[in-house]
Protein backbone atom coordinates (compact mmCIF):
# COMPACT_ATOMS: atom_id res chain seq x y z
CA UNK A 1 0.00 0.00 0.00
CA UNK A 2 1.39 3.40 -0.96
CA UNK A 3 1.94 5.57 2.15
CA UNK A 4 -0.05 8.77 2.43
CA UNK A 5 2.13 11.84 2.11
CA UNK A 6 0.41 14.68 3.99
CA UNK A 7 -0.08 18.13 2.58
CA UNK A 8 2.72 20.46 3.50
CA UNK A 9 1.94 21.87 6.94
CA UNK A 10 2.30 25.46 5.79
CA UNK A 11 -0.14 24.87 2.93
CA UNK A 12 -2.76 23.31 5.22
CA UNK A 13 -2.35 26.06 7.78
CA UNK A 14 -2.74 28.73 5.10
CA UNK A 15 -5.94 27.12 3.85
CA UNK A 16 -7.44 26.94 7.34
CA UNK A 17 -6.35 30.48 8.09
CA UNK A 18 -8.08 31.70 4.96
CA UNK A 19 -11.24 29.60 5.34
CA UNK A 20 -12.02 29.93 9.02
CA UNK A 21 -9.53 32.46 10.40
CA UNK A 22 -7.80 29.77 12.47
CA UNK A 23 -4.56 30.67 14.20
CA UNK A 24 -2.70 27.37 13.66
CA UNK A 25 -0.71 27.84 16.85
CA UNK A 26 -3.86 27.49 18.96
CA UNK A 27 -4.44 23.90 17.89
CA UNK A 28 -0.90 22.82 17.09
CA UNK A 29 0.63 21.37 13.92
CA UNK A 30 -0.01 17.78 15.06
CA UNK A 31 -3.77 18.29 15.02
CA UNK A 32 -3.64 19.76 11.52
CA UNK A 33 -1.42 16.94 10.25
CA UNK A 34 -3.81 14.33 11.67
CA UNK A 35 -6.77 16.02 10.00
CA UNK A 36 -5.09 16.15 6.60
CA UNK A 37 -3.86 12.56 6.81
CA UNK A 38 -7.33 11.34 7.70
CA UNK A 39 -8.99 13.10 4.78
CA UNK A 40 -6.33 11.92 2.34
CA UNK A 41 -6.72 8.35 3.58
CA UNK A 42 -10.50 8.50 3.17
CA UNK A 43 -10.07 9.65 -0.41
CA UNK A 44 -7.27 7.15 -1.07
CA UNK A 45 -5.23 10.15 -2.14
CA UNK A 46 -1.44 9.85 -1.83
CA UNK A 47 -0.38 13.00 -3.62
CA UNK A 48 -0.23 15.99 -1.30
CA UNK A 49 -0.40 18.62 -4.02
CA UNK A 50 -3.45 17.00 -5.63
CA UNK A 51 -5.25 16.92 -2.28
CA UNK A 52 -4.43 20.56 -1.58
CA UNK A 53 -5.75 21.54 -5.00
CA UNK A 54 -8.94 19.58 -4.46
CA UNK A 55 -9.56 21.03 -0.99
CA UNK A 56 -9.02 24.52 -2.39
CA UNK A 57 -11.73 24.26 -5.06
CA UNK A 58 -14.14 21.70 -3.57
CA UNK A 59 -16.39 23.28 -0.89
CA UNK A 60 -17.49 19.86 0.38
CA UNK A 61 -13.92 18.66 0.92
CA UNK A 62 -13.08 21.98 2.52
CA UNK A 63 -15.91 21.51 5.01
CA UNK A 64 -14.88 17.92 5.73
CA UNK A 65 -11.30 19.01 6.47
CA UNK A 66 -12.58 21.74 8.76
CA UNK A 67 -14.71 19.12 10.54
CA UNK A 68 -11.55 17.19 11.35
CA UNK A 69 -9.84 20.22 12.87
CA UNK A 70 -12.73 21.56 14.90
CA UNK A 71 -14.68 19.45 17.36
CA UNK A 72 -18.08 20.11 18.93
CA UNK A 73 -17.49 20.04 22.68
CA UNK A 74 -19.83 21.78 25.11
CA UNK A 75 -22.50 21.08 27.67
CA UNK A 76 -25.75 22.55 28.92
CA UNK A 77 -25.59 25.58 31.21
CA UNK A 78 -21.85 25.90 30.99
CA UNK A 79 -21.08 28.85 33.32
CA UNK A 80 -24.61 29.15 34.80
CA UNK A 81 -24.03 32.76 35.90
CA UNK A 82 -23.90 33.78 32.25
CA UNK A 83 -27.46 32.60 31.67
CA UNK A 84 -28.70 34.28 34.83
CA UNK A 85 -27.21 37.59 33.69
CA UNK A 86 -28.66 37.31 30.18
CA UNK A 87 -32.04 36.19 31.53
CA UNK A 88 -32.38 39.42 33.51
CA UNK A 89 -31.30 41.50 30.51
CA UNK A 90 -33.81 39.84 28.17
CA UNK A 91 -36.70 39.80 30.64
CA UNK A 92 -36.23 43.51 31.23
CA UNK A 93 -36.17 44.14 27.49
CA UNK A 94 -39.33 42.07 26.91
CA UNK A 95 -41.12 43.94 29.70
CA UNK A 96 -40.28 47.31 28.11
CA UNK A 97 -41.04 46.39 24.52
CA UNK A 98 -44.35 46.48 22.68
CA UNK A 99 -44.77 43.20 20.77
CA UNK A 100 -41.33 43.19 19.12
CA UNK A 101 -39.50 39.93 19.90
CA UNK A 102 -36.06 40.02 21.49
CA UNK A 103 -33.53 38.60 19.02
CA UNK A 104 -30.52 36.50 20.03
CA UNK A 105 -27.65 35.09 17.96
CA UNK A 106 -25.47 32.18 19.11
CA UNK A 107 -22.34 31.82 16.95
CA UNK A 108 -20.65 29.38 17.00
CA UNK A 109 -23.42 27.21 18.42
CA UNK A 110 -21.79 23.75 18.13
CA UNK A 111 -24.34 20.97 18.82
CA UNK A 112 -26.91 23.37 20.26
CA UNK A 113 -26.15 23.17 23.98
CA UNK A 114 -25.73 26.94 24.33
CA UNK A 115 -28.81 28.20 22.45
CA UNK A 116 -30.98 25.46 23.98
CA UNK A 117 -29.72 26.43 27.45
CA UNK A 118 -30.77 29.99 26.80
CA UNK A 119 -34.19 28.89 25.51
CA UNK A 120 -34.74 26.80 28.66
CA UNK A 121 -33.63 29.74 30.80
CA UNK A 122 -36.15 32.09 29.20
CA UNK A 123 -38.98 29.57 29.28
CA UNK A 124 -38.22 28.87 32.94
CA UNK A 125 -38.44 32.62 33.54
CA UNK A 126 -42.04 32.53 32.24
CA UNK A 127 -41.47 34.10 28.83
CA UNK A 128 -43.72 32.93 26.02
CA UNK A 129 -41.92 31.42 22.99
CA UNK A 130 -43.01 34.25 20.69
CA UNK A 131 -41.40 36.92 22.86
CA UNK A 132 -37.87 35.87 21.86
CA UNK A 133 -36.14 34.45 18.78
CA UNK A 134 -32.84 32.55 18.92
CA UNK A 135 -30.75 32.09 15.77
CA UNK A 136 -27.83 29.66 16.01
CA UNK A 137 -25.06 29.15 13.43
CA UNK A 138 -21.90 27.08 13.09
CA UNK A 139 -19.45 26.02 10.38
CA UNK A 140 -19.70 22.39 11.44
CA UNK A 141 -22.49 20.70 9.52
CA UNK A 142 -22.13 17.58 11.66
CA UNK A 143 -22.62 19.63 14.83
CA UNK A 144 -25.69 21.29 13.32
CA UNK A 145 -27.19 17.91 12.48
CA UNK A 146 -26.82 16.87 16.12
CA UNK A 147 -28.32 20.16 17.26
CA UNK A 148 -31.37 19.77 15.05
CA UNK A 149 -31.83 16.17 16.22
CA UNK A 150 -31.86 17.37 19.84
CA UNK A 151 -30.56 14.02 21.19
CA UNK A 152 -27.81 14.13 23.81
CA UNK A 153 -25.64 11.77 25.84
CA UNK A 154 -24.39 12.15 29.41
CA UNK A 155 -21.47 14.41 28.42
CA UNK A 156 -23.87 17.29 27.80
CA UNK A 157 -25.06 17.24 31.43
CA UNK A 158 -22.07 18.22 33.57
CA UNK A 159 -23.45 20.83 35.97
CA UNK A 160 -24.30 20.06 39.58
CA UNK A 161 -27.92 21.17 39.18
CA UNK A 162 -29.64 18.91 36.63
CA UNK A 163 -33.24 19.82 37.46
CA UNK A 164 -33.57 21.31 33.97
CA UNK A 165 -33.07 17.85 32.50
CA UNK A 166 -36.12 16.57 34.36
CA UNK A 167 -38.19 19.47 33.05
CA UNK A 168 -37.10 19.69 29.46
CA UNK A 169 -35.92 16.26 28.30
CA UNK A 170 -37.36 12.80 27.89
CA UNK A 171 -35.39 9.54 27.84
CA UNK A 172 -35.39 7.58 24.63
CA UNK A 173 -33.11 4.62 23.88
CA UNK A 174 -30.43 5.76 26.28
CA UNK A 175 -30.39 9.35 25.05
CA UNK A 176 -32.00 12.52 26.37
CA UNK A 177 -34.28 14.10 23.80
CA UNK A 178 -35.08 17.79 24.13
CA UNK A 179 -38.68 18.94 24.53
CA UNK A 180 -40.32 20.27 21.33
CA UNK A 181 -41.04 23.63 22.96
CA UNK A 182 -37.33 24.23 23.52
CA UNK A 183 -36.37 22.71 20.18
CA UNK A 184 -38.72 24.98 18.25
CA UNK A 185 -37.42 28.09 20.03
CA UNK A 186 -34.06 27.85 18.20
CA UNK A 187 -33.42 28.25 14.45
CA UNK A 188 -30.22 26.54 13.28
CA UNK A 189 -28.34 27.36 10.09
CA UNK A 190 -24.88 26.87 8.63
CA UNK A 191 -22.84 30.04 8.67
CA UNK A 192 -19.40 31.56 8.99
CA UNK A 193 -19.25 34.83 10.89
CA UNK A 194 -16.11 35.80 8.96
CA UNK A 195 -17.90 35.72 5.61
CA UNK A 196 -19.29 39.09 4.57
CA UNK A 197 -22.37 37.30 3.31
CA UNK A 198 -23.18 36.12 6.84
CA UNK A 199 -23.78 39.67 8.06
CA UNK A 200 -25.34 40.91 4.83
CA UNK A 201 -27.82 38.03 4.69
CA UNK A 202 -28.86 38.41 8.34
CA UNK A 203 -29.51 42.13 7.90
CA UNK A 204 -31.30 41.72 4.56
CA UNK A 205 -33.55 38.97 5.94
CA UNK A 206 -34.52 41.07 8.95
CA UNK A 207 -32.98 38.65 11.46
CA UNK A 208 -30.49 41.29 12.57
CA UNK A 209 -29.76 43.53 14.35
CA UNK A 210 -29.71 41.35 17.46
CA UNK A 211 -30.37 42.33 21.06
CA UNK A 212 -27.90 39.73 22.34
CA UNK A 213 -24.99 37.98 20.63
CA UNK A 214 -23.30 34.93 22.18
CA UNK A 215 -19.83 34.50 20.66
CA UNK A 216 -18.01 32.56 23.34
CA UNK A 217 -14.54 31.06 23.13
CA UNK A 218 -14.09 31.75 19.45
CA UNK A 219 -11.85 34.84 19.35
CA UNK A 220 -9.02 33.13 21.23
CA UNK A 221 -8.63 30.71 18.30
CA UNK A 222 -8.49 33.34 15.57
CA UNK A 223 -5.63 35.20 13.93
CA UNK A 224 -5.45 38.95 14.69
CA UNK A 225 -6.86 39.72 11.23
CA UNK A 226 -9.73 37.27 11.72
CA UNK A 227 -10.45 38.73 15.16
CA UNK A 228 -10.80 42.15 13.57
CA UNK A 229 -13.18 40.71 10.95
CA UNK A 230 -15.23 39.01 13.66
CA UNK A 231 -15.47 42.22 15.66
CA UNK A 232 -16.60 44.15 12.60
CA UNK A 233 -19.29 41.56 11.96
CA UNK A 234 -20.44 41.64 15.59
CA UNK A 235 -20.54 45.43 15.51
CA UNK A 236 -22.79 45.36 12.44
CA UNK A 237 -25.06 42.61 13.78
CA UNK A 238 -25.61 43.94 17.33
CA UNK A 239 -28.11 46.66 18.21
CA UNK A 240 -26.53 49.87 19.59
CA UNK A 241 -27.92 49.01 23.04
CA UNK A 242 -27.30 45.28 22.69
CA UNK A 243 -25.40 42.81 24.86
CA UNK A 244 -22.32 40.87 23.73
CA UNK A 245 -21.45 37.66 25.61
CA UNK A 246 -17.88 36.34 25.22
CA UNK A 247 -15.65 33.77 26.87
CA UNK A 248 -13.95 34.78 30.10
CA UNK A 249 -10.58 35.39 28.44
CA UNK A 250 -11.95 37.29 25.45
CA UNK A 251 -13.15 40.78 26.49
CA UNK A 252 -9.58 42.17 26.35
CA UNK A 253 -9.34 40.98 22.73
CA UNK A 254 -12.07 43.39 21.63
CA UNK A 255 -10.61 46.65 20.34
CA UNK A 256 -13.71 48.80 19.98
CA UNK A 257 -15.61 50.98 22.43
CA UNK A 258 -16.83 48.19 24.70
CA UNK A 259 -17.37 48.32 28.45
CA UNK A 260 -18.43 45.68 31.00
CA UNK A 261 -22.20 45.29 31.02
CA UNK A 262 -22.17 45.12 34.81
CA UNK A 263 -19.57 45.42 37.54
CA UNK A 264 -19.81 41.73 38.26
CA UNK A 265 -19.74 40.75 34.60
CA UNK A 266 -16.71 38.81 33.46
CA UNK A 267 -18.36 37.78 30.20
CA UNK A 268 -20.80 40.46 29.03
CA UNK A 269 -19.96 43.69 27.23
CA UNK A 270 -21.96 46.60 25.91
CA UNK A 271 -21.00 49.60 23.86
CA UNK A 272 -19.69 52.62 25.72
CA UNK A 273 -18.92 56.15 24.62
CA UNK A 274 -15.54 56.12 26.33
CA UNK A 275 -15.16 52.37 26.69
CA UNK A 276 -12.25 50.21 25.64
CA UNK A 277 -9.54 52.08 23.84
CA UNK A 278 -7.71 50.44 20.98
CA UNK A 279 -5.51 48.62 23.49
CA UNK A 280 -8.34 47.42 25.69
CA UNK A 281 -8.62 49.89 28.57
CA UNK A 282 -11.96 49.63 30.40
CA UNK A 283 -13.78 52.90 30.87
CA UNK A 284 -14.65 54.22 34.28
CA UNK A 285 -18.36 54.02 34.72
CA UNK A 286 -20.52 56.25 36.77
CA UNK A 287 -23.37 53.80 37.26
CA UNK A 288 -23.29 50.59 39.15
CA UNK A 289 -24.05 47.43 37.17
CA UNK A 290 -25.88 44.39 38.42
CA UNK A 291 -23.93 41.44 39.77
CA UNK A 292 -24.12 38.04 38.16
CA UNK A 293 -26.96 35.89 39.47
CA UNK A 294 -26.09 32.23 39.63
CA UNK A 295 -29.46 30.53 39.52
CA UNK A 296 -32.49 30.37 37.31
CA UNK A 297 -35.60 31.09 39.40
CA UNK A 298 -39.16 30.38 38.39
CA UNK A 299 -41.00 27.41 37.05
CA UNK A 300 -41.13 26.38 33.39
CA UNK A 301 -43.70 28.06 31.20
CA UNK A 302 -44.37 24.72 29.55
CA UNK A 303 -43.69 21.52 31.46
CA UNK A 304 -42.87 18.33 29.55
CA UNK A 305 -44.85 15.27 30.49
CA UNK A 306 -41.93 12.93 31.03
CA UNK A 307 -39.00 13.05 33.40
CA UNK A 308 -35.87 11.70 31.76
CA UNK A 309 -32.79 10.19 33.25
CA UNK A 310 -30.99 11.56 30.28
CA UNK A 311 -27.62 11.95 28.71
CA UNK A 312 -25.97 14.22 26.04
CA UNK A 313 -23.49 15.60 23.40
CA UNK A 314 -20.25 17.60 23.17
CA UNK A 315 -18.22 20.55 21.68
CA UNK A 316 -15.27 22.96 21.80
CA UNK A 317 -14.75 26.52 20.45
CA UNK A 318 -13.98 26.88 16.84
CA UNK A 319 -11.47 28.60 14.82
CA UNK A 320 -14.00 30.35 12.87
CA UNK A 321 -16.71 32.73 13.34
CA UNK A 322 -19.68 30.62 13.14
CA UNK A 323 -17.76 27.46 13.76
CA UNK A 324 -17.17 24.89 16.39
CA UNK A 325 -13.91 25.02 18.31
CA UNK A 326 -10.56 23.76 17.08
CA UNK A 327 -9.47 20.50 18.62
CA UNK A 328 -6.54 21.17 20.98
CA UNK A 329 -3.49 19.20 19.95
CA UNK A 330 -3.03 18.05 23.54
CA UNK A 331 -5.62 15.31 23.14
CA UNK A 332 -9.28 14.39 23.04
CA UNK A 333 -11.83 16.94 24.11
CA UNK A 334 -14.25 14.63 25.84
CA UNK A 335 -13.48 14.00 29.49
CA UNK A 336 -13.57 10.71 31.36
CA UNK A 337 -16.82 8.85 31.57
CA UNK A 338 -19.12 9.42 34.55
CA UNK A 339 -18.37 7.09 37.45
CA UNK A 340 -14.60 7.26 37.12
CA UNK A 341 -14.21 10.51 39.06
CA UNK A 342 -12.06 9.02 41.84
CA UNK A 343 -9.64 7.31 39.47
CA UNK A 344 -9.50 10.42 37.27
CA UNK A 345 -8.71 12.64 40.25
CA UNK A 346 -5.93 10.29 41.34
CA UNK A 347 -4.45 10.20 37.84
CA UNK A 348 -4.61 13.99 37.64
CA UNK A 349 -2.88 14.33 41.01
CA UNK A 350 -0.08 11.95 39.96
CA UNK A 351 0.41 13.74 36.62
CA UNK A 352 0.64 17.14 38.30
CA UNK A 353 3.06 15.86 40.94
CA UNK A 354 5.32 14.18 38.38
CA UNK A 355 5.29 17.18 36.04
CA UNK A 356 6.15 19.48 38.94
CA UNK A 357 9.05 17.25 39.95
CA UNK A 358 10.46 17.28 36.43
CA UNK A 359 9.97 21.02 36.02
CA UNK A 360 11.75 21.70 39.32
CA UNK A 361 14.68 19.64 38.01
CA UNK A 362 14.82 21.81 34.90
CA UNK A 363 13.52 19.00 32.68
CA UNK A 364 10.95 21.21 31.01
CA UNK A 365 10.31 19.13 27.90
CA UNK A 366 9.72 15.99 29.96
CA UNK A 367 7.37 17.84 32.30
CA UNK A 368 5.32 19.11 29.36
CA UNK A 369 5.21 15.61 27.88
CA UNK A 370 3.78 14.25 31.15
CA UNK A 371 1.05 16.90 30.90
CA UNK A 372 0.42 16.13 27.24
CA UNK A 373 0.21 12.41 27.91
CA UNK A 374 -2.39 13.00 30.64
CA UNK A 375 -4.40 15.16 28.27
CA UNK A 376 -4.29 12.44 25.62
CA UNK A 377 -5.51 9.77 28.02
CA UNK A 378 -7.97 11.72 30.18
CA UNK A 379 -8.94 14.75 28.10
CA UNK A 380 -8.20 18.45 28.63
CA UNK A 381 -8.41 19.80 32.19
CA UNK A 382 -7.92 23.35 33.47
CA UNK A 383 -5.42 22.10 36.06
CA UNK A 384 -3.13 20.59 33.44
CA UNK A 385 -3.40 23.55 31.08
CA UNK A 386 -2.61 25.92 33.95
CA UNK A 387 0.43 23.87 34.96
CA UNK A 388 1.62 23.80 31.35
CA UNK A 389 1.24 27.56 31.26
CA UNK A 390 3.38 27.95 34.37
CA UNK A 391 6.04 25.64 32.94
CA UNK A 392 6.13 27.59 29.66
CA UNK A 393 6.27 30.84 31.61
CA UNK A 394 9.25 29.63 33.67
CA UNK A 395 10.98 28.74 30.38
CA UNK A 396 10.28 32.28 29.09
CA UNK A 397 7.99 30.97 26.34
CA UNK A 398 5.38 33.63 26.95
CA UNK A 399 3.31 32.98 23.84
CA UNK A 400 2.86 29.30 24.71
CA UNK A 401 2.13 30.24 28.33
CA UNK A 402 -0.55 32.72 27.29
CA UNK A 403 -2.18 30.12 25.05
CA UNK A 404 -2.33 27.62 27.93
CA UNK A 405 -3.79 30.19 30.32
CA UNK A 406 -6.47 31.09 27.74
CA UNK A 407 -7.37 27.40 27.44
CA UNK A 408 -7.50 27.19 31.24
CA UNK A 409 -10.12 29.93 31.27
CA UNK A 410 -12.01 28.25 28.45
CA UNK A 411 -12.38 25.14 30.60
CA UNK A 412 -12.81 26.99 33.91
CA UNK A 413 -13.95 30.59 33.57
CA UNK A 414 -13.61 31.07 37.35
CA UNK A 415 -9.88 30.23 37.42
CA UNK A 416 -8.58 33.33 39.19
CA UNK A 417 -4.95 32.18 39.03
CA UNK A 418 -5.12 32.03 35.24
CA UNK A 419 -6.47 35.59 35.16
CA UNK A 420 -3.60 36.71 37.41
CA UNK A 421 -1.07 34.87 35.26
CA UNK A 422 -2.41 36.64 32.16
CA UNK A 423 -2.22 39.92 34.05
CA UNK A 424 1.45 39.25 34.78
CA UNK A 425 2.18 38.45 31.14
CA UNK A 426 0.40 41.59 29.98
CA UNK A 427 2.41 43.63 32.47
CA UNK A 428 5.67 42.10 31.27
CA UNK A 429 4.75 43.13 27.74
CA UNK A 430 4.18 46.68 28.90
CA UNK A 431 0.39 46.61 28.58
CA UNK A 432 -0.51 47.95 32.02
CA UNK A 433 -4.12 48.59 31.10
CA UNK A 434 -4.72 45.03 29.90
CA UNK A 435 -2.97 43.73 33.00
CA UNK A 436 -5.33 45.75 35.16
CA UNK A 437 -8.34 44.35 33.32
CA UNK A 438 -7.22 40.78 34.02
CA UNK A 439 -6.56 41.67 37.67
CA UNK A 440 -10.09 43.04 37.96
CA UNK A 441 -11.48 39.85 36.42
CA UNK A 442 -9.57 37.80 39.01
CA UNK A 443 -10.84 40.04 41.79
CA UNK A 444 -14.43 39.55 40.66
CA UNK A 445 -14.00 35.76 40.66
CA UNK A 446 -12.49 35.82 44.15
CA UNK A 447 -15.23 38.14 45.42
CA UNK A 448 -17.93 35.79 44.12
CA UNK A 449 -16.30 32.88 45.88
CA UNK A 450 -16.41 34.81 49.11
CA UNK A 451 -20.15 35.36 48.69
CA UNK A 452 -20.89 31.66 48.26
Amino acid sequence: MTPVEPVDETTAEALLRRWIGLDPGTVGPAAIRRAVRKRMAVLAETDAERYAARATVDPLERDLLVEEVVVAESWFFRDPQVYGFVRRFICDRVANRDRQAVRVLSVPCAAGEEPYSLAMTLLDAGLEPGTFVIDASDVSRAALERARAGRYTANAFRTNDLAFRDRWFRTEQGSSVIDPTVHDAVRFSWGNLLDESFTATALAAGRAPYDVIFCRNLLIYLTPAARAEAERAIDALLRPDGLLVLGAAEPPIMKGAWVPAGEGSVFALRRGVDGFSSIGRPARRGTRGESLPGTRPGSPAVRPSETPAGEAATRTPSAQAGATVPRPSAGPSVGPAPGSATASAAALHLAIRRANELANQGRTSEALEVCAEHQRSAGPTPEIYFLMGMIHQSAADHDAAQDCFHKTLYLDAAHADACLALALLAGQRGDARLAELYRRAAARVIARRGDQ
